[in-house]
């Protein structure tokens, strides 16, 4: 086959870049480059088809994979689908295995057509197969929708964006459509709109009282009509950031409704009067989250009425900017506790965390905007007393994460009892002009539904959102664990569980594949380590890390093992990260990868890599060999 490229002799770089690529032999450019300088023994710029026999071999036959092939060959040149069988059951866990499954793989995978009709594979088969996407460490059982989309929403776990509009930072950025494009596409099912009032009455999209650039309100609402279902069929939320005048809102309503059409959820639904419908119910379905007038029986009583010119004013609590400005420098200070003895009575006490002060103030709703808002009224919150007493099923709260947190660590009980029952979303605070991001674990690990990240920043936050929502296919909805959807369940991140049922996971790291070389070296080299890192309750946060290999990134060997007992699997995330040692200037970050625990799958699985931007770094990838139990 290959001997037709050679006809006119010899070939250069890109031709034996482009006939690797022929053979289905995937590799890193920048490898191959420094690979075919090693084989061109004249230095010419040419190889002969002898020299690329040898690149073929160095590059396609790695010596991990002969050692597998080799133990389950009986002759050491071929497997027969008797012993493909037994390596799937032995090795991969792969359970109910049968002559089928094994002729699959040979059909799939097998290069050699002599090899392949006597149904049997050559070495050159099973690399193929162990490098391909049946062997990624994500159990490809897990790229579906399999859970259970038929609770009310508040039991899932949301993907959702913040200031979804910005594309930098939060106060000189520019404002552009490929944010919410870019969100949409990434799975994300819950987006910001600012919404302002702007000239020639069309309402506009910015952060107010910056220099941000502003975007037409309908223009943002044709390209969310166009990418919304694009990723997932599960419903997607407009949380409303609205600073509009009525008149601006009413023409946000027409707006709404012109475009979104029928995709527009603006009636209740008849089997969910009283309580939040689920994913399932609503698919292809278009909420929107803003702030509502009176009841939904109000609502329904209004249907079909002209709403042109309808106003309502109400008095709503605001927190005090004092309490703001005061965050930092305030180390002791007033908070309410409720008494156990009296829930009726609020009694103040002295603690080191700080709640927020309110003010009332008047708002002015136009009735067509409010009318659309029926699952996701945004609600102020107070207290999770208050909540308990007064909040309706389809109110949900905004919690900035200051505040988010030092409720979680003051009463982690109250603030998960609530998320049982409300959608909360938490959002970054505002000190976070340069579109910053939190760790969101801390907020999933007490059932926040709706963890708002600034999309636009790459880095660990943004790994961990993007790994965690891999789950549940994709779908941007996932449901959580019993422990955070029942309130009869006593759970506290923060403290040790009792009658726990832990995980004990063990990886062998066994080798690099085509890593990236460091962006500061001439070749392709780089002196390559992996940081293994949990992510879930505090108690299972853990780090590892292997030995360095030096000047090896095209395949470097560890064959290290490491193991981790996980209290909380079903919260926990597992993070690989490659990176060159620097010693002087820091360790230079070339790729990760982040999943669910509990999405691996077990045996020999291939960890593929991802850049700092998110983008895929393949062929890079990790070999290793996953065991748990639990």
């Amino acid at each position: 086959m290959i001997r037709d490229d050679f006809r006119g002799g010899k070939i250069n770089l890109e031709k034996t870049y482009e006939l690797l690529e022929k053979l289905n032999i995937r590799c890193s450019y920048i490898h191959v480059k420094y690979i075919f300088k090693d084989n061109d023994r004249l230095k010419q710029g040419k190889i002969t088809i002898e020299e690329f026999r040898s690149i073929y071999r160095f590059i396609a036959h790695r010596e991990e994979i002969i050692e597998i092939f080799n133990t389950y060959s009986e002759n050491r040149k071929f497997l027969f689908e008797n012993d493909l069988m037994k390596f799937l059951t032995q090795e991969q866990y792969i359970f109910n295995v049968n002559k089928n499954i094994a002729s699959e793989i040979i059909q799939k995978y097998e290069p050699i057509e002599e090899v392949k009709q006597a149904r049997q594979m050559s070495l050159e088969g099973f690399a193929r197969y162990m490098c391909s996407s049946d062997c990624l460490l994500f159990d490809n059982e897990y790229e579906k929708v399999y859970q259970d989309m038929t609770h009310p929403l508040n039991d899932y776990f949301i993907s959702s964006s913040h200031n979804t509009y910005l594309i930098s930072d939060q106060l000189v950025g520019p404002s552009d459509i490929w944010g919410y494009e870019s969100a949409l596409v990434k799975g994300c099912r819950c987006l910001e709109i600012d919404c302002w009032d702007g000239s020639q009455n069309e309402p506009v999209v910015y952060h107010g009282y910056t220099l941000t650039s502003k975007l037409l309100f309908k223009t943002v609402i044709q390209a969310i009509r166009k990418y919304a279902f694009i990723t997932s069929d599960y419903p997607l939320v407009l949380s409303l950031e609205n600073h509009c005048s009525p008149p601006q809102q009413e023409v946000m309503a027409d707006n709404l409704q012109l475009i979104l059409g029928d995709a527009l959820l603006s009636d209740v639904l008849d089997d969910f009067l009283d309580k939040l419908p689920s994913p399932e119910a609503l698919k292809f379905k278009i909420l929107i989250r803003n702030k509502k007038i009176g009841t939904l029986l109000e609502t329904c009583e209004r249907k079909d009425s002209d709403k042109h010119g309808q106003v309502q004013e109400w008095e709503e609590y605001e927190e005090t900017d004092q309490e703001e400005e005061e965050e930092n420098k305030v180390k002791k200070s007033e908070t309410l506790v409720i008494s156990k003895d009296n829930p009726e009575k609020e009694t103040v006490s002295r603690s080191r965390v700080r709640l927020p002060r309110f003010r009332k103030k008047r708002v002015k709703v136009a009735v067509a905007l409010s009318d659309l808002v029926i699952y996701t009224k945004a609600e102020k919150f107070r207290s999770f007393h208050h909540s308990r007493h007064y909040q309706q099923f389809n109110e949900s709260n905004s919690i900035g994460e200051s505040e988010a947190r030092k409720l979680s660590k003051l009463t982690a009980d109250d603030f998960i009892l609530h998320t049982t029952k409300f959608i909360t979303r938490i959002y970054p605070k505002a000190t976070r002009t340069d579109s910053s991001n939190f760790n969101p674990q801390e907020f999933w690990n007490i059932g926040c539904q709706m963890v708002a990240l600034n999309f636009q920043t790459p880095g660990l936050p943004m790994d961990l959102q993007i790994g965690k929502f891999l789950d549940n296919g994709g779908s941007g909805y996932i449901l959580k664990p019993q422990f955070l959807r029942e309130s009869e369940i006593k759970f506290n991140p923060n403290e040790a569980l009792q009658n726990s049922n832990p995980l004990t996971l063990t990886i062998r790291l066994i080798s690099g594949i085509q890593l990236p070389p460091s962006n500061h070296s001439s070749s392709n080299k780089a002196d390559i380590l992996v940081i293994i890192e949990i992510f879930g309750v505090p108690n299972d946060q853990v780090k590892q890390q292997t030995r360095v290999i030096k000047r090896n990134a095209f395949s470097p060997r560890w064959n290290e093992t490491f193991t981790f007992i996980i209290q909380v699997p079903e919260l926990a995330l597992m993070r690989f990260v490659v990176e060159n040692q620097n010693v002087i200037a820091g360790n230079e970050f070339l790729g990760q990868y982040t999943l669910p625990v509990l999405c691996m799958g077990k045996g020999y699985r291939r960890v593929p890599l991802f850049s700092k931007i998110g983008q895929s770094l393949e062929p890079a990838s990790l070999f290793t060999y996953v065991w748990y139990v639990r």
